[in-house]
């Protein structure tokens, strides 16, 4: 009775995914909305973009207001002077003597600055192109990523359910299995160890039931919280039929295809970009400046001191070009120029790197799918073999010639070929994906690819 309760509550299980059909666009497009990883993607990518209008600005002119106002003493005194005026001749030893004591103080000025020559600000403009350039990059691999995690969780439920099935199956077997051989050992027809056979495989089944029954469980919950889907309320579907590629390139274009265009490979490209670009900033030769300055301005003091009423007022304009060169910066501009060299170095080492790893990816994925077509093969034909072998030892199990343990393994042998058939398709497809995406080539409409070989 427990048993039967334990199958009862296992098919159960598999028919609630029966209230909402799931393929695998929608999964994506659940996950593209509610996955977190996507929201920070594209939060990136926006910050990233606002990079170019901030490279676009460093030649623009600057345009700068500043004002003051407040309280404010002054104290002059001019002795030996010379004085000429029409009317009163010249005069020599003349004293000019000003003060203002606590009077009212005003200053604003409007300065305009166009840089002409500024290889410094030439090279930040690249560094920030480059990295507007970088965030859609890192935001291609994010999605990428995204969409492989997505697939790999559709499918971790689809195996975790089909194992499920299978056990729930192969218990179903058992029972009977058990049931009969209890009868015809009452019935002095089999021998009591076939009885202890099938009870100890009973057993063991119904412990592997319960494991598989969490593996489901904790598959769907990871594929809700990764799409936002009711994990009660899921019915995922298969892959069927053929899912190998027939015409698979050469591994040599697809290794080509990832040194051009693999998303990871070309973000290091573009940070050792960047790091010339910083070399290029502390160099001598981008040391001097040249702008184009316009300047207005005007200063008032007013108030009364040690002489009575008293004011001054001055205006400047002035519109010219500012040459700056820096003589000496203590080492600092020579240690900044040490760093970029071995920040580059680093750079241009890490490009290699990433190559090496993604010819090595490349590689393994291209010869997995090479192999796919005949490994599905193989594996149909131990299903079509195992099932031929089930049904001959169930008959050679009625009449005589074959034990319960015969049946059992059989049994098993036969559920085991199913899972290992099934697992080999989702992998076949898993490694096509991962394919594209080494080559910077998946989307969504390599992904419809896939979603088009899964069973209506």
């Amino acid at each position: 009775m427990k048993q039967r309760h334990l199958l009862a509550a296992a098919a159960l299980s598999l028919c609630a995914l029966s209230a909402q059909a799931t393929d695998l666009m929608q999964a994506w497009q659940a996950a593209r909305q509610h996955d977190p990883q996507a929201a920070v993607a594209d939060a990136a990518r926006a910050a990233g973009e606002t990079r170019r209008a901030q490279a676009a600005s460093l030649w623009r002119p600057n345009v700068m207001l500043s004002a003051s106002a407040g309280r404010m003493s002054a104290n002059s005194a001019t002795s030996g002077a010379q004085f000429a005026a029409p009317g009163f001749g010249q005069s020599n030893g003349v004293s000019f003597d000003t003060s203002v004591n606590n009077g009212n103080a005003t200053r604003w000025a409007l300065t305009a600055r166009q840089p002409l020559y500024n290889p410094e600000r030439s090279a930040q403009r690249q560094q920030l192109e480059i990295g507007a350039d970088s965030a859609g990059l890192q935001w291609q691999v994010a999605q990428q990523e995204l969409m492989l995690a997505t697939c790999q969780r559709y499918f971790d439920v689809v195996l975790a359910e089909r194992k499920l099935a299978l056990l729930v199956q192969q218990q179903a077997a058992v029972d009977r299995a058990f049931q009969e051989a209890k009868d015809r050992f009452e019935l002095g027809d089999a021998p009591v160890t076939d009885t202890h056979e099938a009870s100890a495989r009973a057993r063991g089944l119904q412990a592997q039931v319960l494991a598989a029954q969490s593996e489901v469980e904790l598959a769907r919950v990871v594929f809700s919280d990764a799409t936002g889907l009711a994990p009660d309320a899921l019915q995922v579907r298969a892959p069927a039929g053929q899912v190998a590629s027939g015409d698979l390139p050469p591994l040599a274009t697809w290794l080509d295809r990832a040194q051009q265009s693999n998303p990871q490979l070309r973000l290091q490209r573009a940070n050792a970009d960047s790091a010339a670009q910083e070399v290029r900033k502390h160099t001598a030769q981008a040391a001097p400046t040249l702008d184009l300055v316009a300047q207005a301005g005007r200063e008032r003091l007013s108030g009364s001191g040690d002489f009575g009423a008293a004011s001054n007022t001055s205006r400047q304009q002035m519109i010219g070009l500012q040459l700056n060169v820096p003589l000496y910066s203590g080492g600092m501009r020579s240690a900044r120029l040490d760093e970029a060299l071995r920040l580059q170095d680093k750079a241009r080492a890490e490009i290699d790197q990433a190559s090496q790893q993604t010819r090595q990816q490349t590689r393994t994925a291209w010869l997995s799918l090479q192999t796919g077509q005949a490994r599905l093969s193989a594996l149909a034909e131990a299903v079509t073999a195992s099932q031929a072998r089930l049904d001959a030892t169930r008959l050679g199990r009625q009449v005589g010639d074959r034990t319960t343990l015969d049946l059992l393994n059989a049994e098993n042998d036969a559920s085991s070929a199913d899972l290992a058939l099934l697992q080999a398709r989702i992998e076949v497809l898993l490694n096509r994906l991962r394919l594209q995406a080494l080559a910077g080539q998946l989307d969504e409409s390599q992904l419809q690819t896939v979603n088009a070989l899964l069973q209506p």
